[in-house]
């Protein structure tokens, strides 16, 4: 692009004409510095600290979301990203030596990171920063040029990001655009080199169908219904105390929010009173307190009120006991938080995703029944167990699988960023966080060279029948160990 063709990021502009004007810029940034990639991590870092007021409004227009949720959920995963790119990029971008093999003998190896291009990362409604610009970290860092689509439920969020994105990056770096599933639907038209994409299992299936009509690589971070899992060994009232504030955080719309509560029957009665007692210590003991409380956050929209209502309603009609909870105001957004016992296996609560504030609880006696339970579904993003007993331990963990598995703990994995974040089959594609996500917007890509020595010679035509024999005689040697 020339001077005069400078595209103001967040224009109304037409999809293609962006992704274009980003070409020239992916191709120079393939031997962009770590330095130069520090340099703007840092500015983005400083702008987002810049914005935590004008977040934290943003965050109570669109969810009523508490300022210190903010932090933690929101601006905390973010600057950790920052800050391990920013000191482990050197590291991550050196190449590796690698060692040679027998029949590669003679020549020497290695492995470079190289961009993948233009990207493309589409986020979600539920944490509109950390996963929208958690990625950007690891796409900047890989040196890539990047479109971002916010989720159009997040318009006062949107706008303090889109101002951010304007002011830190030229549109032919990191261009900012909004709209809903056709502006979607027409930036996945175009040949990206890699497609970031967090959202529900069926709309990802929807963007891996996209990619595929351009054989682009993909990152897909989706969901599921992520089991917690106690037994009578564990201490009732910290696995209480740690599963409440995973489940109630954001008011139970992330991801990685313990959705279905497996407890052995021995301790389940203890385990419900326990988690009753510090939903009423935290957020209040009526109905009217927890609506009023400014620790508890809001559903995102009426639908998403209207369908976790009608998650409840419906397993309660089937006979299902409500435990804690009380009545929904789907216009105001609100779902109490809610335990569900004796839930009839009809009841689609217990098939489909809730993101809400929402507990199903299921009695168990043995370990067994659980591991097929889980077994017989979709894989899960996450899974919680806790227990004491070392056998239990090595037998759900070794004989389920998931996204992660969390030992007596919830949700933290997630800002672990030395650890990869991602699902498996129906909960996702590829991992996210700290060197994961460098590689995911990375091509790794294998280099050799040949040495002094032309070893392979030795297996030049014509075949005979030396060369055929010395041939056989190295799989032979090999096949020995």
């Amino acid at each position: 692009m020339s001077p005069d063709d400078q595209i103001p990021n967040g224009t109304d502009v037409p999809i293609r004409q962006l992704f274009d004007a980003q070409r020239e810029t992916a191709l120079r940034l393939r031997t962009s510095s770590a330095d130069e990639r520090r340099r703007k991590l840092k500015r983005l870092n400083d702008a987002l600290l810049g914005r935590r007021e004008a977040l934290y409004e943003a965050f109570q227009t669109d969810f009523r979301k508490p300022a210190a949720e903010v932090e933690l959920s929101e601006l905390l995963p973010v600057v950790d990203e920052i800050h391990m790119a920013r000191h482990e990029l050197g590291r991550w971008m050196k190449p590796k030596s690698v060692g040679s093999t027998l029949a590669t003998f003679g020549t020497r190896a290695s492995l470079t990171y190289q961009s993948k291009g233009r990207c493309l990362i589409i986020g979600p409604w539920n944490y509109p920063v950390s996963t929208l610009i958690g990625p950007l970290v690891s796409a900047i860092a890989a040196g890539n040029t990047v479109i971002l689509k916010p989720s159009e439920f997040t318009p006062a969020v949107n706008a303090v990001l889109a101002d951010l994105i304007a002011e830190v990056f030229d549109v032919t770096e990191v261009a900012w655009v909004e709209g809903d599933a056709t502006t979607a639907q027409a930036l996945l038209d175009c040949p990206f080199d890699h497609i970031f994409f967090t959202g529900s299992p069926q709309v990802g299936k929807l963007v891996m169908a996209a990619a595929s009509r351009h054989l682009a690589s993909v990152t897909l971070e989706l969901g599921g219904k992520s089991p917690v899992i106690v037994d009578e060994s564990t201490d009732l009232q910290r696995a209480a105390e740690v599963i409440i504030w995973g489940k109630l955080i954001n008011a139970g719309q992330s991801c990685i929010a313990p959705d279905t509560l497996f407890v052995q029957r021995s301790v389940r009665d203890k385990l419900m009173q326990h988690c009753k007692e510090i939903i009423a210590r935290r957020y209040g003991t009526r109905d009217t307190d927890i609506a009023d409380s400014p620790d508890f956050s809001r559903i995102i929209n009426t639908r998403h009120a209207g369908r976790i209502a009608a998650l409840v309603d419906e397993a309660l009609e089937l006979g299902a006991k409500r435990i804690a909870g009380g009545p929904h105001d789907v216009d105001g957004c609100f779902v109490a938080p809610t335990l569900l016992t004796d839930i009839p296996d009809s009841a689609r609560i217990l098939e489909e995703e809730i993101f809400g504030p929402v507990l199903p609880v299921i009695e168990f006696e043995q370990v067994d029944d659980v591991i097929a339970y889980v077994n017989a579904r979709p894989k899960p993003l996450a899974l919680y167990l806790w227990s004491t007993r070392q056998a239990t331990i090595r037998q759900i963990r070794d004989n389920t699988s998931s996204g992660s598995f969390v030992l007596n703990h919830c949700m933290l994995q997630y800002a672990h960023s030395r650890l990869p974040f991602g699902g498996v089959n129906n909960s996702g594609i590829g991992s996210s966080h700290g060197i994961y996500g460098f590689k995911a917007f990375s091509h790794e890509r294998a280099c050799l060279r040949g040495g002094p020595v032309l070893v392979v010679k030795t297996f030049f035509p014509p075949y005979t029948p030396v060369k055929r024999k010395l041939i056989g005689s190295l799989i032979q040697w090999l096949c020995r160990f």
